[in-house]
């Protein structure tokens, strides 16, 4: 399975923000979105985003706040400014703190998407994919899973599987034999920004207990941990 790299936009205009997360979530990334400044430290912490897309102008911290407190503990995540302003003298800032790069309102679409692919290019030089990532077949009990055809495979019965599924199975498999709390699966599957019903995670479990479990009733690898969420074995 490609892996699917995490955006993090900081953006307080709606419109703007809004119309980044549709762009590159059509892109094929993974992307979450934060009003403000205080937002976008507490997702970058919860979610570890790849890249970080900062609009300088920001209530409750500003964009060179926020780089400046990432890069005090993260060297290498890519931190690219976004703003209206185009003096010399708030680029220098920005670069002085830690940004990587500096784009200018209004910018195209195509101009950024660039100018991400390029800040993921150098990360992927320095830094090995997760091991999980770098496999193509997840594998416990009498069930595989082939992440690159998107289908498994139990005791001979083959069917297919969705992305969120993969993720759910990827994490679990990551904390295998923990309790997972609710709120911790669904910030990794859906992102930190995500604010619909928990009855969406609890669809996709009974979906995904379906294809592996032999009986979904007492279940032998994806297991309730009643009040806080779940525990993967591999059985």
């Amino acid at each position: 399975m490609t892996r699917q790299w995490k955006i993090l936009i900081a953006e307080d205009e709606k419109n703007i923000r809004d119309g980044l997360v549709d762009a590159l979530e059509l892109e094929g990334y993974a992307v979450s979105a934060a009003k403000d400044g205080g937002e976008a430290l507490r997702y970058y912490h919860e979610w570890r985003p790849d890249v970080l897309l900062l609009d300088i102008m920001m209530p409750v911290k500003n964009g060179y706040d926020i780089c400046r407190e990432i890069r005090r503990r993260d060297a290498d995540t890519p931190v690219i400014m976004l703003t209206a302003k185009s003096e010399e003298i708030d680029k220098v800032l920005g670069l002085e703190l830690g940004a990587d790069d500096y784009v200018c309102k209004p910018f195209s679409l195509r101009e950024l998407n660039a100018r991400i692919k390029a800040a993921l290019r150098r990360i992927n030089h320095d830094k090995e994919p997760p091991a999980l990532e770098k496999q193509m077949t997840i594998t416990f009990g009498d069930v595989v899973i082939d992440m690159d055809k998107m289908t498994g495979n139990k005791a001979g019965q083959i069917f297919e599987v969705t992305r969120k599924e993969v993720e759910i199975l990827s994490f679990f498999l990551s904390r295998e034999g923990c309790v997972v709390k609710r709120r911790d699966l669904m910030t990794f599957v859906w992102g930190p920004g995500y604010h619909g019903a928990t009855r969406t995670l609890d669809q996709t479990i009974a979906n995904l207990r379906k294809k592996i479990e032999a009986d979904t009733r007492s279940p032998r690898h994806i297991k309730t941990v009643y009040g806080i969420g779940y525990k993967f074995e591999r059985g």
